[in-house]
């Protein structure tokens, strides 16, 4: 089954066609279709872009989110020195269309 490796958000993932994933924030609406850039396929032999491929990866937004609070905590021993930062990170859930 082809296969491709896309880049969403500063980070990579590998795909196929059908497959659902979890990627950094999109800015589009839920039910829209997207195209994602695609650094490597691998349809009818690898074909690794420098650094992007012209093939796109098509597809379709589910839902948006946010995970669960991660807590930052900072310390420094012996100076009386204590942060608590909490941060959620934003997601969009994807399916994956076509591989082209």
């Amino acid at each position: 089954m082809p296969y491709a490796v896309i880049k969403s958000g500063g980070k990579q993932f590998v795909v196929q066609e059908g497959q659902t994933i979890t990627v950094p924030s999109i800015q589009a609406e839920a039910g829209s279709s997207v195209e994602l850039p695609a650094l490597l396929t691998s349809s009818d032999g690898a074909k690794i872009g420098t650094p992007l491929l012209e093939a796109r990866v098509s597809a379709t937004v589910l839902e948006h989110g946010r995970k669960q609070k991660m807590i930052v905590f900072k310390k420094k021993r012996r100076k009386q020195y204590k942060r608590t930062i909490g941060h959620r990170q934003g997601y969009s859930t994807v399916r994956i269309d076509s591989i082209g």
